[in-house]
């Protein structure tokens, strides 16, 4: 088949390598600008290291991008991790239409953080789906869906590296053959179930140690490796990334008040949230690296009894 690539980088170059790696032809590849100064998006340097034709608008609803579409003679178009709005005009052009992926199990999690926000809320389940971009934010008509579950120390990092990322590269392809064919089904989403969520950064981010201590630790995990749930020492503010939980069945046997450091070791510190403790394994420093917890509280003065989040 002929292929129109609308995306960017890893999850972008990913798909683009897999209909190639297959023999279908790639008729256009679609790429967001990079920012100034920005290092070079992935799926634009594979796209030219294979001598295909790339287009980077700032609009795709320039009349050029619509020409440029009109122009790849494309059976289908592919929106894999696309940031740029693409109106109705521009996704129709192709001989098929258009199908693009979403990390997430449609109409739920629609928006642009769907893979952090399940494991933040506590969710046991997430996945993706395959749809019709509409001029709605994920709305349209729903081709196929894939689910994995989330385990209870899942992170936004294993979710999405071992299993949405490589699920959503076979999903595209699994789809693109049964639109082609004439075998796919396209169901409207269910409006009553949808539900939205924005942005996850630094604000959304922010720990609250008075919070039950499953929750905090659902943060940390949804937001690690990014935005990276954090707090405050000592006026820094402190990232965390790697931790682990444990939970008490009596308040007694709570090591302190909510957001105080219990315990400090080589290895790690523990503070006390709401009827548990959060063992951290990974933070570092706003203006530092990635260290081990043990290393990071010796450096910067963490003890038992330093208090967090002030």
């Amino acid at each position: 088949m002929k292929i129109a690539i609308i995306g960017q980088q890893d999850f972008g170059k990913a798909v683009l390598d897999a209909f190639a790696g297959r023999g279908d032809e790639i008729s256009g590849v679609f790429c967001a600008r990079e920012k100034e100064g920005a290092r070079a998006d992935a799926l634009r340097a594979r796209a030219q290291e294979k001598g295909l034709p790339v287009y980077q608008f700032k609009s795709l609803r320039a009349p050029e991008a619509s020409e440029a579409m009109r122009n790849a003679g494309a059976d289908i178009g592919i929106m894999a991790f696309v940031t740029q709005f693409a109106p109705q005009e521009f996704v129709n052009i192709p001989k098929h239409g258009t199908i693009q992926y979403h990390p997430s199990l449609l109409p739920k999690y629609r928006g642009p953080s769907s893979i952090n926000w399940p494991i933040i809320k506590g969710d046991t389940e997430t996945g993706l789906t395959i749809f019709r971009p509409t001029d709605g934010l994920d709305e349209g008509a729903v081709i196929l869906q894939k689910r994995t579950p989330i385990g209870p120390d899942d992170t936004l990092g294993s979710v999405y590296f071992d299993r949405l990322f490589p699920m959503g590269v076979q999903a595209l392809l699994e789809a693109a053959d049964l639109v082609l064919a004439g075998k796919h089904q396209e169901a409207p989403q269910d409006e009553s179930q949808a539900s939205y969520e924005g942005w996850c950064k630094a604000g959304e981010a922010k720990i609250d140690w008075a919070k039950p201590v499953d929750h905090v630790y659902n943060l940390i995990r949804g937001c690690n490796p990014a935005p990276g749930a954090w707090t405050s020492v000592n006026g820094k503010k402190l990232q965390i990334f790697e931790a682990r939980k444990t939970v008490f069945r009596r308040f007694a046997d709570v090591p302190g008040k909510t957001g105080e450091v219990a315990d400090v070791t080589a290895q790690s510190f523990k503070i006390v949230a709401q009827g548990g403790v959060i063992e951290v394994l990974k933070a570092r420093f706003e203006d530092g690296k990635k260290v081990s917890a043990g290393e990071l509280a010796q450096s910067g003065g963490i003890g038992a009894g330093t208090l967090l989040g002030g």
